[in-house]
Order: structure tokens, then sequence, then C-alpha cells
């Protein structure tokens, strides 16, 4: 039985200890993160009838996309203090994806803000799209 994906939530650590988690505002669709564990071809001469054979290397987080209602002036958001700023200076910031369900579960990573992309539609609101590049193992809990 599947469960609704409404009320997950993305939220921005502030660096301290205890750290402490801010819900980023208005975030609507949310993919990722995107893990993905790489593989080494190492098929030679003496692979069993002709089949390739492969060996684990590395675990990549990959990203976290979102869309967003863009609020210039959101802690969350703006180039003084949010996303923006963490992407003009190259900040490593903690981040957390919240599932909604009757016990919550929590997924946590650092990232790096590596797009940010202001969409102004003549007739439409404010919107925006972000992309969080993962760095490191995660904690999925």
């Amino acid at each position: 039985m599947g469960t609704t994906s409404f009320g997950t939530l993305l939220k921005l650590g502030d660096g301290g200890g205890p750290e402490n988690y801010t819900t980023i505002a208005e975030v609507k669709d949310i993919s990722g993160p995107s893990l993905e564990l790489g593989t080494e071809d190492i098929t030679n001469h003496s692979s069993t009838d002709g089949w390739k054979e492969f060996v684990a290397t590395l675990l990549d987080a990959g990203e976290v996309s979102f869309d967003l209602n863009f609020l210039p002036g959101n802690a969350t958001q703006s180039y003084s203090n949010g996303l923006l700023k963490d992407m003009a200076n190259k900040t490593k910031r903690n981040f957390q994806i919240v599932f909604p369900s009757s016990s919550p579960v929590t997924w946590g990573f650092a990232a790096f803000v590596t797009k940010f992309e202001p969409k102004e539609p003549v007739e439409g609101s404010l919107q925006a799209s972000a992309t969080l590049k993962i760095t490191g193992k995660p904690t999925l809990a």
C-alpha cells in the first residue's frame, strides 16, 4: 500500500552545534537523492561463456533537485543568507529530507547548491528550481 508524499520537508542546516534545521520555504516537487553504485567492467578472455563481469566500485549519493515558489527575500532562499548565498560562497551545508508518515523518516546529507534557476512568467508566480550535489555518505535512517 502506497503513501502520500504530501508533507515531505526539505530542511537546511545552520552549521551550529547542535545543528538546527529550518524548512526551506514553499518547496514543491522534490526528486532524489539519486543513489548509485558504480561498477567497473572486469570482463576478460576467460569470462564464462563470453558474459560481461563487473565489480562494485564507489557509491554516489547523486543529487537532489526541487522546485519552489521563489521568495527573493526569504531567509532560506535569499542571496543574503539562503540557498543563493551558499551557492555563491561554495558553502557545503547539511540538509534533511523528512518523509511524512506516522513515524517520520529523515534522510540527512551534506551538499553544495549547484543550480538555482528563477522563472518569471508573464502570467504566473515567481518560481525557481534548484539542485543540490551531495558529497560524502548520506544518513538514510
